[in-house]
């Protein structure tokens, strides 16, 4: 008598995205018109959010020119010290000048898809997802739209942090990673292969439903 063998379930992280296929169409719609309004000569800038741990490892530099890289050709990149003058950080003048926004979190483990962004990082994340580009770097498969990302708000609550999980099928190829470098190209470049704590899943890209800015 053969063992009675166990059910098998579907892993809900084995996608190629977290996001729903009316999302993924609203956030490229509104990715193609941020690249429809994009005036001649226009610089791109993009900031670059990491921890001072990040900043400070010896391996800062290499991920700086692999970001610069993977993202269309022209784009300026900025992080806290190129931003910001020592000891000041003036976030609400800096963020109306930014096209979009890498950030970087602290992996679980090493080529991990779970990142884990820090209490600064997420209110950047949250300050420009609803309206920019917003892309999370993972060292095994390079930029990721946040909005294929699963996310999680995690403690404390007084300082909470983000959980970003990348899905596992992802693919470099994908429409919204396509849509979010085209959003982000300076015009004339030549296009290139590529609160209170809560569950911020819901509402990422809540900005991109119709009518909404």
């Amino acid at each position: 008598m053969h063992a009675t063998q166990k059910p098998r379930y579907d892993d809900p992280l084995d996608v190629e995205t977290f996001a729903r296929p009316e999302q993924q169409r609203r956030y490229i719609a509104a990715m193609n018109r941020i690249a429809a309004d994009r005036g001649s000569d226009t610089p791109v800038r993009v900031y670059v959010s990491a921890s001072p741990k990040t900043v400070n490892d010896s391996n800062w530099q290499r991920w700086l020119k692999r970001i610069t890289e993977d993202l269309p050709e022209g784009v300026e990149l900025l992080h806290y010290r190129s931003a910001f003058e020592e000891g000041s950080y003036e976030w609400d003048t800096l963020v109306d000048q930014l096209d979009g926004l890498v950030v970087i979190g602290r992996p679980k483990r090493l080529g991990s898809r779970v990142h884990v962004l820090g209490p600064v990082a997420r209110l950047e994340l949250r300050s420009l997802v609803a309206k920019k580009p917003v892309l999370l770097f993972t060292h095994n498969l390079g930029l990721v739209p946040v909005i294929d990302c699963m996310s999680q708000v995690m403690p404390p609550s007084g300082a909470p942090r983000l959980k970003l999980i990348a899905p596992k099928r992802w693919n470099r190829r994908s429409s919204t990673l396509n849509a979010a470098l085209d959003a982000l190209r300076p015009t004339g470049a030549t296009s290139q292969e590529p609160e209170p704590p809560r569950d911020l899943g819901a509402h990422l890209v809540a900005p991109f439903a119709v009518g909404a800015r």
